[in-house]
């Protein structure tokens, strides 16, 4: 099957979202330009892990004189996902890179593999720790590959990527509340505490 690219240079709009409850939540980046519109899905820790890495580039780049973020805060974009939100493909791999001609960011989500993991829960509330991190954004690798996987390709501005990073990390932060006790994730009927001796905590 041949591959699909869907590039948005750049997009009127590219958010991460959600679609569920705290705890059974499904991850989707989307991009859109005009009444085009694209959405692929992800595990928590991929969106989770684009944003830390997004928000460490843009920081670097601004330490280093690169590029100028400014001190006004991005506009917050707090409206839901667009609708009607049909998934193109799930995320298997993701790249990130810079284009300090064009400043620009590029990402790069590829569709999965047989070769890809499935084995993230889709909304894992525990912390992504660094090797997950390293594991899920790899250095910037395009391939020319016609039969190789479907590819969703975003183009942004420093400031479009801030904006991305800050609302991001809202969803991210948004799901289930941990244990006051254990920090494990607290479902809305409570959950058994490994630190109240399996007692169940509300």
């Amino acid at each position: 099957m041949a591959r699909r690219t869907f590039v948005f240079d750049p997009p009127d709009r590219f958010v991460a979202g959600t679609i569920g409850q705290p705890g059974n939540r499904t991850f989707f980046l989307q991009a859109r330009t005009g009444s085009r519109v694209v959405s692929v899905s992800l595990e928590k820790v991929q969106v989770a892990a684009l944003a830390e890495r997004l928000g460490r580039l843009l920081f670097e780049l601004d330490e280093r004189g690169d590029l100028d973020l400014g001190p006004e805060a991005p506009a917050e974009d707090v409206a839901p996902l667009d609708e009607p939100l049909a998934e193109a493909f799930r995320v298997g791999t993701l790249t990130l890179g810079w284009d300090g001609n064009l400043e620009r960011v590029l990402i790069e989500a590829g569709a999965m593999t047989d070769t890809d993991s499935e084995e993230v829960d889709e909304d894992d509330e525990e912390e992504v720790d660094e090797d997950a991190v390293a594991a899920a954004i790899q250095q910037l690798i395009v391939s020319d590959d016609a039969d190789g996987p479907d590819v969703l390709q975003v183009h942004l501005t420093a400031a479009a990527a801030r904006a991305f990073v800050e609302r991001t990390l809202r969803v991210v932060r948004a799901g289930r509340p941990p244990c006051p006790l254990c920090g494990n994730p607290l479902d809305p009927q409570g959950h058994i505490c490994p630190r109240r001796n399996g007692q169940y905590v509300h």
